[in-house]
């Protein structure tokens, strides 16, 4: 097993890089709050960078999910079951995590883009990683409506619809910190853009709703985004919505 590629963007809180996909550990005292959980095939890559930072998976109070595409819930329901740790999402996407139904790209649609440079070493490296692998949570949990969480670093919910129904980012006030899942990413294999982006247009169940989400992450004010593929990006999150907005309209 590699070493989880594991950055400290400051005290307490870390991005770590999975199988093409990131979460975020977000440490208070001796408890975490983990954000998305990566491919079912990086399961050991989570457990181990929790270890990295000195946490045991224990001392996870919730696990918090962007999004529920396999690759960031891949270890999410065995966490729950496991550990006995909640998995919360938004309401508009508690459903989608029980797999009620699915808003995930298709085989068709990534066969149909499989010309583009990247899409094929990417799709291979997705299904080794256990990419359509069934990855329900039995009993997911809606998060509150308004305000921060009453779990370590309380993140507070931010509705950005688009990738999905009920895409989450997760916004750390008190430390300038936006995780953006995949409302905003850093980089994408299957892009050859740079810098802050949407991914390529395959990817969203309604790329409208998803374009118009920017605006909400833009107004959080943040000046360090924490992104579900690609790195940590530091600068104002108007900047890089900015940045985002040319290239995806």
């Amino acid at each position: 097993m590699r070493t989880p590629e594991t950055v400290r963007v400051e005290t307490g809180v870390h991005l770590v890089s999975g199988s093409d996909t990131n979460w975020v550990i977000i440490q208070d005292g001796d408890a975490v709050t983990l954000v998305d959980t990566g491919y079912p095939g990086d399961r050991e890559l989570l457990l181990a960078s929790l270890h990295a930072v000195g946490a045991d998976p224990s001392a996870v109070a919730a696990v918090l999910v962007t999004h529920a595409h396999s690759d960031h819930i891949g270890s999410a329901e065995y966490l729950r079951t496991r550990y006995g740790i909640p998995v919360l999402a938004h309401r508009e996407e508690v459903p989608h995590a029980r797999r009620d139904f699915l808003q995930q790209v298709s085989v068709g649609r990534i066969a149909a883009g499989a010309w583009r440079p990247g899409v094929l070493p990417w799709a291979v490296r997705a299904l080794r990683s256990g990419g359509k692998k069934e990855t329900p949570v039995a009993e997911p949990r809606e998060l509150p409506c308004d305000g921060p969480l009453d779990v370590p670093g309380r993140p507070v919910p931010v509705h950005t619809p688009g990738h999905t129904d009920g895409h989450c980012a997760y916004h750390l006030p008190d430390r300038g910190i936006l995780i953006t899942g995949d409302a905003l990413v850093g980089g994408h294999p299957t892009s050859g853009l740079r810098g802050p982006q949407l991914l390529p247009r395959m990817f969203h169940h309604d790329h409208g709703r998803a374009l118009a989400s920017l605006s909400a992450l833009a107004a959080t004010g943040a000046d360090v985004l924490l992104p579900g593929h690609g790195p940590v990006h530091r600068g104002p999150v108007r900047a890089a919505v900015e940045h985002a907005r040319g290239p995806a309209g």
